[in-house]
Formats: structure tokens, C-alpha cells, sequence
């Protein structure tokens, strides 16, 4: 029951909440109204219905007293016929009075009309004494009162019977209700009734006709007007209605029918238009951020999601300052603040970030006008990773500082030679002239190696493509050995080589590994003692993938190529910038003197055979270089570097 009552009123609540303002204001207003009508006509039936009270109480007692003083001697000499003929033409000539009863000083009835004596002595359905009021007592003065029967309301009139000292009884007479104002009350309480009635019939039909004629067009129509605004060009109103609101139904539909008209024949180009602007901004190299003019995110490409490291948030309708790292914050708060207040047009920032990744970045902040180009519709930021080109502008700087030391220390001296024969050639001996002159000669060689190195680097830094052919590694190894074999015995090192028979062919360039032995080779030779060895190895090197394993074909090879040497080593700290350029070990051990670019062209160079160059070293022992080149027929994709037989750093052999 408890759950039906809660269901209905959830209903009630519902159906409620449907009208709007208006309708329940009225509904309001007629409920005050028909209860201030219904209250007004209720109090002057109560009012109408006292008053006639009182005239059956003032009627009934006099007429009580009247018949009193005719019957009390009657009732004195015990004269009952005569008692019963007054009394019998008293109650039909008087429409009123309902009953009349005599009772002894006990409550005996002893006579009443329309009961007999008879019957009252005789009748098992009327009480044989009469229950006097407990307020008359041994009063003189009548009593009345009113109680409801089925037929109406009876009015009660008891009036003692006394002759001189002597009470007699009790005479109870009953006074039916004025007809005239039973009837009157009857139908003022019933044009009552019918006048609520009517009221709230009538504001129900209005309401009813309000929400079928005038709230349920209005609905639909403003559910259409809705729809049309979140691009649903096909709502139709389907509502019977003539008149105004027919009208308004009609040019609503017409509407509807030719924006969709409308859209269907720009909406291909609408999409095309707009595919090709998202493509735009989401394949330039820079990255793009638009905000609206209260610093929200409303555009962002994935240029700028992957420089921010922002793949993994979602940004629009997000505050971009709370998304910015903590160095662009401090840099871009008050000018973006600035730009969108109008206070701003443009500005240039270069930041360095540390997160997600340590980079250089240059921001460009635009605003963005309307169309009267007065107010700010938003602010365009692009974001320039400019890491690599400040690194380059470092790199080309200590590039031109080094390469200008580096060529004024040998020029510097020729001149200072060539000079001092110059001037005082003549106060030489022919040993101190021909020592100047090697001098000069050897510091010009230097000054031609240094010009070659950096034009060789040059040209491998560049974009030129090698193209690599099968070629014998055994032939650079020979030809560099020859090469260096005088320069080691004058050294008294041992240089050999140790070449594993039957070696395929390599894919490379002859010329460029030729310069890569002879810059390794040189190196060993340079840095090592008299007594040392230098050794250069080549072997068979193999790597199969898993699912290669049951069968050679498709098995990648490799031949690793070493140099090793037994010379002073490479300590730690300068493995990492070994292969930089104008990095020279001797500047670390003061010994013999190079132009520092040897290693950094002997790292293009094995780039250019798609593998990398690799070292082991050990300071007092001695350092091996080593890299693997594919072998011609089975290396379709060179690169993949077997790493998993690091050589050994001893040359015993």
C-alpha cells in the first residue's frame, strides 16, 4: 500500500512539474478562489441554520408553556379523556409538533401522541420512561434542547407541570425543523457543492485545452527549435492546427526543410574543407596550440602533444596554462593575459624545457581577431623545436673556432720560418737553414692533412649517397698494412694481421674503408710504444633469428672487422667523446700531435655502411675498435648489428 501511495504521488509530482509557471499560478489562484467561495457560503449556511435554531427554540418553548397551562389542570384532576381529546386536536392542528408525552415526577409515561396508553404500556419498542434531562432537576422553567433524527433535526421541549406546590410531571413536546429553511440550507449547501464543482471542472477543461490547443504545439515546436540547433535538419511538426499557430507550424517546417536542403549541398564541401584543415595542422612540423580568449584549449596538434608530452591528456575546454610546464608558465602568463584583453598583438619566446625531454623550443603567440578585426576571438600559439638547430649553430661555432686554432698554429709557424729565412738567411748555417725548411715543410703537410680531413668530413656529413659493392675485406687490409709497415718497424712495433680464410664478400665502399684502416691503423701506431703490437683481425661472425633456427636460409651474416692495439688505452672519461671532432686523446697525455677529425670521419664512414664503430679499452693495456659488415648475398637489409661477440682486448697472437 505504502509503495502504491509513494507511486502515485511520484506521478502526481510528475504531471505537476509538466505545467509551467502560468498554469500553476492560475490553478493557484482558482484554488484560493472556490475555497474563499466555498468558505463564505458555508458560514452563511451555519449562520442560516443557527437563526432557525433559535426560532425552533423560542417557537417550542412557547409553545410548550402554551399547551402546559392548558393541560396542567387536566393532568390534576387525572382527567385522561379529556386530556387525550385537547391534546389529540392540539397535535393536528399544529404541523409542527412531532410528538407530545406525559411522564409522572418518576418518568412514567403514562400518556403520548401518536402513542396511546395502551400502546405504551403494551409496546415492546418504546421505553416506559422517559430519561429526564440530569440539567432540569426540580427547575420551574422549561428545558430544551435538539437532537438528529433520520427525518431531520427535532427540537426538544421539556416543561414541568406544577399546580401551586405541587409538581404534577413532566410534559415533552417535539418540534420538527422549519421546512422553509431545511429546504433553504438544503440548497444553498448544494449550489455550494456545484459551484466548487464547477470551478475546477471548468479550470481542469481549461488546462486540458491550454495543453492540447496551446502547450503541446509550443512543445514540440521548441523541441524542434532544439533539434535544429544541434544540426538536425529533418524535425518536422505534425500537429492538425489552423490559425496563428497553424502558420507558425508551417513556416517552422518550411524552414527545417530548406536548411536541410541547404545542408545537403554543403556539406560534402563543408567536410572537405574542414578534413583538409584538420590535415593541415595535424602534419606541419610545428606545433600548433588555439585558445579561446579565456586561455582555453580549443585546438592542438600532435606536434605539440608530442613536444609537451601531452599524448596521453585531454586538453579542449582545459586551461592551457595549467597543462604548460613550469618554465613556459613563467614565461607566457601575463603575455597571454595581455594578448587576450587586447593589451597584445603578438610575441616571440625562446624557452628551454626539461620535461618530458630537455629541448630548446621557440613560441610564437598570435592573437586572433573577428572579422572587423576589433575584438579577440582567441590566441594562436606555434611551438618550434629548435633544439637541433641550436646544437647545430653550437656545433658550427666550435666547428669554426677549432678549425681557425687549428690553422693558425701551422700557419703561424711557416710564416714564423719562412720569415726568419727571409731576413736572416744569411746568418744562417746550411743545417739550421735545412732544419727550418723541414720544419716548414712538415708543419705545410700537417696544414694539408688538416684541409683534407675537414673536407673528407664535409663531404660525408652531407647528403650524398655511397652506393656499396661486394668487395674482398682482405684487399684495404693488405694495402694499409703495406702502407704502415715501414712507419711500424722504425718504431719497432709489431704489426700483422689475422684474416680468417675463405671470407665472403662484404658489401662497402673500397676507398672509404681504405681511409678507415689507415685512420684506425695510424691510431694504433701513434699511441703505442716501441715493443707493442698492433693486429688487425676479420672473421666470420653469425646471427639467426629464432625463426631462422632449423635452417640457415635467411640467416643474416656479418664479418667483424678489429683493430687492436697494445698502446696506452682510452680512459672512461673520454670514450663518449672520442668520436668527436677536433677530440684528440693526446690533449689529455701530451704526446704526439693530430688534427682531431680522424675518428669522427672513421664514424661517418661506417654510418654510411649502415652498422656502427665500437671500442674496448683499458688505460696501460691497450684498445680495440671493431665493426661488422654484411655479408654481399645475404644482407637485403643491412643494419641489424649481431652485438653478441664483443672482441677481445688482448692482441697475443
Amino acid at each position: 500500500m505504502l509503495t502504491l501511495l509513494q507511486h502515485t504521488a511520484q506521478m502526481i509530482k510528475n504531471w505537476w512539474s509538466e505545467f509551467t509557471l502560468q498554469t500553476k499560478l492560475m490553478a493557484a489562484a482558482t484554488l484560493v478562489v472556490s475555497l474563499i467561495v466555498s468558505g463564505l457560503t458555508f458560514w452563511a449556511t451555519n449562520t442560516i441554520q443557527q437563526d432557525a435554531r433559535l426560532n425552533d427554540t423560542r417557537f417550542g418553548r412557547d409553545l410548550g408553556l402554551l399547551l402546559a397551562a392548558n393541560v396542567t389542570q387536566l393532568i390534576a384532576e387525572d382527567n385522561k379523556t379529556e386530556l387525550a381529546r385537547f391534546s389529540s386536536q392540539f397535535y393536528s392542528r399544529t404541523s409542527s409538533v412531532r410528538y407530545i408525552l406525559y411522564a409522572d415526577e418518576e418518568g412514567r409515561i403514562f400518556f403520548g401522541i401518536p402513542y396511546s396508553e395502551s400502546t405504551v404500556q403494551n409496546s415492546l419498542q418504546i421505553q416506559r420512561r422517559i430519561q429526564l434531562p440530569e440539567e432540569m432537576g426540580r427547575s420551574q422553567q422549561p428545558f430544551v434542547r435538539q437532537h438528529n433524527t433520520p427525518n431531520g433535526q427535532v427540537t426538544d421541549v421539556f416543561v414541568p407541570l406544577v399546580q401551586g406546590d405541587r409538581h404534577l410531571g413532566v410534559m415533552a413536546i417535539g418540534i420538527n425543523p422549519n421546512p422553509t429553511v431545511v429546504t433553504s440550507s438544503g440548497l444553498t449547501r448544494d449550489v455550494t457543492i456545484a459551484v466548487f464543482v464547477s470551478i475546477w471542472v471548468m479550470v481542469i477543461l481549461g488546462a486540458v485545452f491550454n495543453a492540447l490547443t496551446i502547450t503541446r504545439p509550443i512543445k514540440e515546436l521548441l523541441v524542434g527549435v532544439k533539434n535544429i540547433a544541434s544540426g538536425n535538419f529533418r524535425q518536422r511538426v505534425d500537429l492538425p492546427f489552423g490559425g496563428e499557430l497553424g502558420e507558425l507550424i508551417e513556416s517552422f517546417n518550411e524552414m527545417a526543410e530548406r536548411l536541410e536542403r541547404y545542408e545537403e549541398q554543403n556539406i560534402e564541401e563543408l567536410t572537405a574543407e574542414k578534413a583538409k584543415l584538420e590535415t593541415l595542422v595535424s602534419t606541419i612540423a610545428d606545433g600548433a596550440v588555439l585558445l579561446d580568449n579565456e586561455m582555453n584549449v580549443v585546438l592542438v596538434n600532435p606536434t605539440a602533444r608530442r613536444i609537451f608530452g601531452w599524448d596521453d591528456h585531454t586538453l579542449i575546454g582545459t586551461n592551457v596554462l595549467h597543462a604548460f610546464p613550469a618554465a613556459i608558465q613563467v614565461e607566457l602568463t601575463r603575455p597571454l593575459y595581455q594578448m587576450a584583453k587586447g593589451e597584445r598583438d603578438s610575441g616571440e619566446f625562446r624557452i628551454s624545457i626539461s620535461e618530458p625531454t630537455p629541448r630548446m623550443i621557440r613560441i610564437l603567440v598570435t592573437t586572433v581577431l573577428d572579422r572587423e578585426r576589433e575584438n579577440v576571438k582567441g590566441i594562436a600559439i606555434t611551438v618550434q623545436d629548435i633544439t637541433r638547430e641550436v646544437e647545430l649553430n653550437e656545433a658550427k661555432s666550435q666547428f669554426i673556432s677549432n678549425i681557425s686554432h687549428e690553422l693558425r698554429t701551422p700557419l703561424f709557424n711557416i710564416k714564423s720560418f719562412i720569415e726568419t729565412l727571409h731576413e736572416y738567411g744569411d746568418d744562417l748555417s746550411d743545417r739550421e737553414r735545412r732544419e727550418f725548411l723541414e720544419t716548414a715543410n712538415h708543419e705545410t703537410d700537417r696544414l694539408t692533412r688538416l684541409v683534407n680531413d675537414v673536407l673528407d668530413l664535409s663531404r660525408l656529413e652531407s647528403c650524398r649517397i655511397y652506393r656499396l659493392e661486394p668487395l674482398d675485406i682482405l684487399q684495404p687490409i693488405e694495402q694499409t698494412l703495406r702502407t704502415y709497415q715501414l712507419n711500424a718497424k722504425d718504431k719497432e712495433i709489431e704489426l700483422k694481421q689475422e684474416v680468417e680464410e675463405g671470407l665472403p664478400s662484404v658489401l662497402g665502399h673500397y676507398d672509404l674503408l681504405l681511409q678507415v684502416f689507415a685512420n684506425l691503423v695510424g691510431n694504433a701506431l701513434k699511441f703505442t710504444e716501441a715493443g707493442g703490437k698492433v693486429i688487425v683481425r676479420a672473421y666470420l661472425l653469425s646471427s639467426m633469428t629464432p625463426e631462422d633456427s632449423h635452417t640457415m636460409e635467411g640467416a643474416t651474416r656479418y664479418v667483424r672487422v678489429e683493430i687492436a692495439d697494445t698502446g696506452i688505452g682510452i680512459g672512461e672519461e673520454d670514450r663518449e667523446a672520442i668520436f668527436d671532432r677536433f677530440f684528440r686523446v693526446e690533449n689529455r697525455v701530451h704526446t704526439l700531435e693530430g688534427t682531431g677529425l680522424g675518428l669522427s670521419i672513421v664514424r661517418n664512414i661506417i654510418d654510411k655502411h649502415h652498422t656502427n664503430v665500437n671500442l674496448v679499452s683499458e688505460v696501460g693495456v691497450g684498445t680495440t675498435f671493431w665493426f661488422d659488415l654484411a655479408v654481399a648475398e645475404a644482407s637485403s637489409k643491412p643494419g641489424s648489428i649481431p652485438m653478441d661477440a664483443t672482441p677481445k682486448l688482448t692482441v697475443e697472437g
